[in-house]
């Protein structure tokens, strides 16, 4: 069986993209390559990590990456996890046989201690609902 590969897209790669990449590895590495970029990449958010390792993910090998690393590469799925006002991490423009947007506000610029935590709780609760739909085919 072919792994389906799906890339995970939003500005700095350093929270959301980088939630999206571990927990679709740890949720379904079997069937799915993920991996995660951004518009502007930025360093990984010691606040992104410390949540991901508080909901037993590992973090080892997580990087934040260009969306240029990518740009003659094919997915099979791009999800992109901007919020709506954020263009630039929507503008993809490789290969993809399916572009998705889930709204995701940038834990960044939230004041909340709790925000990349539930942006990881968020993304999680999507990815569940998305899996069943895309393990079948």
């Amino acid at each position: 069986m072919t792994k389906r590969r799906v890339l995970f897209l939003c500005n700095a790669n350093s929270a959301r993209s980088l939630m999206g990449e571990a927990l679709l590895r740890h949720l379904a590495d079997d069937r799915f390559e993920a991996f995660s970029a951004g518009s502007e990449p930025d360093e990984p958010h010691a606040l992104t990590l410390e949540a991901l390792r508080k909901h037993g993910l590992p973090t080892e090998g997580l990087r934040s990456k260009s969306l240029d690393e990518f740009e003659s590469e094919t997915f099979d799925f791009v999800i992109v996890l901007c919020d709506k006002s954020q263009q630039a991490c929507r503008d993809w423009q490789g290969e993809a046989g399916e572009v998705l947007s889930w709204d995701i506000r940038d834990p960044r610029l939230i004041g909340k201690s709790d925000a990349y935590e539930q942006a990881l709780l968020e993304i999680r609760r999507r990815l569940q609902l998305w899996l069943p739909l895309h393990t079948s085919d």
